[in-house]
């Protein structure tokens, strides 16, 4: 029994050490995600703010209205990002352009567009879906060095229900293996997937919500 009970205690400790080195992995990559976010977001600021006291100095104003027309436009999607309600489907748009370098992602979201009404699962679900459905169209085609492809998001309601849209401009190599793709990633889920157009990369996801 006192052999047993070592044997019990030494794997209890492990599990937890073990788990322990997991937590502290997850937050270190988390940390690190949110420093290369904090620093490309800094980025851009710094070259919009150049390039608008370049036009001032220039005496441009036209250019230089334009520049702060430009820079209101991402701040109000970004405020709007910013309030969709799913912590986790908010950091990963607000981080993706500083993880991935072949596939730019733009996004439009309804006005007032906000998901914190949905229950817990549903917001899980939700996000979970458009993450994997990025990371589908993320691997499905083929680019050459130093080439990006667009992938335009959108989000919508449409009465109760949370309406997804993805389109791409760009080679998408085969779109019935990125249909299929797309058709595993919801099979089982609440939200369905629709390809909008035959032989394009187009779909659209449809959750229906409880009003």
């Amino acid at each position: 029994m006192l052999w047993v009970a070592s044997v019990l205690a030494v794997g209890y400790v492990f599990t937890t050490r073990r788990y322990e080195r997991e937590q502290q992995a997850l937050l270190r990559s988390f940390e690190q995600a949110a420093i290369r976010t904090l620093n490309h977001h800094r980025h851009d600021w710094m070259n919009d703010l150049q390039i608008l006291y370049g036009y001032i100095q220039l005496g441009k104003i036209d250019k230089a209205v334009q520049c702060v027309d430009k820079i209101k436009e991402r701040m109000h999607q970004e405020s709007k990002i910013s309030k969709l309600g799913i912590p986790s489907l908010v950091f990963y748009l607000q981080s993706f352009r500083t993880s991935n370098s072949s596939l730019e992602l733009e996004i439009a979201l309804d006005q007032e567009m906000q998901l914190d009404k949905l229950s817990p699962e549903d917001g899980a679900e939700l996000a979970s879906v458009i993450m994997q459905t990025v990371r589908a169209y993320q691997y499905s085609g083929r680019v050459s060095w130093g080439d990006t492809r667009k992938l335009l998001l959108s989000l919508r309601q449409e009465g109760s229900d949370v309406i997804v849209s993805f389109e791409e401009d760009g080679s998408m190599g085969d779109p019935e293996s990125l249909k299929q793709q797309i058709y595993q990633v919801v099979q089982g889920k609440r939200m369905k997937a629709e390809q909008l157009h035959p032989s394009q990369a187009s779909f659209q996801l449809r959750m229906p919500c409880e009003s």
